[in-house]
């Protein structure tokens, strides 16, 4: 067993936080390039491991998970933002509140909605026409906005309450664009952005106190009453097992975590498939075979096998999610290193899926290797949109879902043609989206 793996070496104070903030997703290519299945490097003050190797980031994710904590590095801003909810919590609070959304996400529940997501994409491209220009990524936004309302609170908000939220996206994807001052500064230290996202913060909490007022008196029981995430921790609230504290985290969470990561599925797949007219002739082929003049539904989903393709792939070049962390709570071995508790471990989407050990070709786009006798011959890890292991996104198959049932919707109805220039380039948050407005001219099919 080896001692520290190598890597760059940084600047002094900085370390290479600085050359990580100014492009993270070229940062994180070069060094699975350069370095292979683990790499080191100095994040400001912070000793990481960018860990690339399938074999290791299944046991960091799954078999050996409980070795391992999400780490605080980010300081107060995210806990500021979603506090104790699924995403942040740990231990015995983490476990207790899986407990109670399992319900909500189950498939059984979300196959019965179906009908409910292609009505909401219906709804949002009511009002399109031939040549009309959308910015997709808004539009995107809009639909699964609307549907995490719906389906996991159990509410239609107006237009102005729907602005609303969107307007307070920006300031809070900004706090957590890469910085190199903060990576340095302590966290106590003040920043310029912080009053603009505290107010967005304290915008949304206004926004979901409205609407957990207007859900009270309309539970019912764990037996008869709906199952929306919000009922089922309304009821536990009535109970005495959720303090309101936590029901804010859990719906805060649920707002922002619950729409953002398929928009930006769906908004990268319109622009692959806008770019390459072959997969897109072969998707509308499959929506005339399958669903025909018909409303897209579960009976239709189960048989798009390609349309699941094309989303993968587009997961794929395009993870929302490009890198989670976590941090070795003991000291453990990972790809043939010592791993000391406490060191920062970088799990990359983005250098995984574009790695050339496990993808031929990796810059293409290729809906052809999500054929199963292809993708088994790779690696497990080799691809991880959701995470994996006890953590994984508790709303992976809802995402899927939707992702399916609003593109085979829209897609049967219009081409979006995209009037950007190529290639993206992204902007790094928390999750990655585009830098430039998504701009597309709707073309009714032919």
């Amino acid at each position: 067993m080896s001692g520290t793996p190598p890597g760059p070496k940084g600047e002094p104070l900085f370390g290479s936080s600085r050359t990580y903030a100014r492009n993270p997703f070229r940062f994180i290519s070069a060094l699975e390039r350069a370095y292979g299945d683990v790499a080191r490097f100095d994040m400001g003050p912070m000793d990481t491991f960018m860990i690339c190797d399938p074999t290791a980031l299944e046991r960091v994710l799954v078999s050996e998970a409980e070795n391992f904590r999400k780490p605080d590095f980010q300081g107060d801003a995210l806990g500021d933002l979603l506090g104790d909810g699924l995403l942040l919590s740990e231990g015995e609070t983490w476990e207790r509140q899986r407990q109670l959304a399992n319900p909500a996400f189950s498939m059984s529940r979300l196959a019965g909605m179906a009908d409910r997501i292609t009505g909401h994409a219906e709804d949002r491209i009511a009002g399109w026409a031939e040549g009309d220009v959308i910015d997709a990524e808004q539009s995107m936004t809009r639909v699964t906005l609307d549907v995490i309302l719906d389906l996991m609170m159990g509410v239609e908000l107006d237009e102005q309450t729907v602005r609303t939220i969107e307007e307070q996206l920006m300031p809070l994807g900004e706090r957590f664009e890469p910085d190199p001052i903060r990576f340095a500064a302590p966290q106590w230290m003040p920043m310029p952005d912080d009053a603009k996202f505290d107010r967005a913060v304290e915008t949304l909490d206004g926004v979901l106190n409205d609407i957990i007022a207007t859900r009270e008196g309309s539970l019912g029981s764990d037996e008869d009453g709906p199952m929306d995430f919000l009922s089922v921790l309304l009821r536990a609230r009535d109970d005495g097992e959720q303090s309101p504290e936590q029901l804010r985290d859990e719906m805060m969470t649920m707002l922002l975590a619950g729409h953002d990561t398929t928009a930006l599925t769906l908004t990268y797949t319109w622009f692959l498939l806008s770019e390459h007219p072959d997969v897109e002739h072969r998707v509308h082929e499959e929506l005339d075979e399958v669903v025909g003049d018909d409303r897209p539904g579960m009976e239709h989903v189960r048989e798009l096998d390609y349309l699941e393709w094309v989303i993968q792939e587009a997961m794929r070049l395009y993870p929302p999610v490009y890198t989670i962390f976590r941090e070795p709570t003991v000291d453990v071995e990972l790809a043939g290193y010592s791993v000391p508790a406490g060191t920062t471990l970088m799990l990359p989407q983005w250098g995984v899926h574009r790695s050339e050990r496990f993808y031929e070709e990796p810059e293409t786009f290729d809906p052809e290797r999500w054929k199963p006798e292809r993708a088994n011959e790779r690696p497990r890890f080799a691809y991880f949109p959701f995470g994996g292991g006890p953590r994984h996104c508790i709303g992976k198959h809802l995402a899927m879902l939707e992702a399916q049932l609003i593109t085979a919707t829209t897609a049967s109805e219009y081409r979006l043609e995209f009037l950007g220039e190529t290639p993206l380039e992204l902007l790094p948050s928390l999750t990655a989206h585009p830098r430039q407005e998504m701009s597309m001219r709707v073309r009714e099919r032919e």
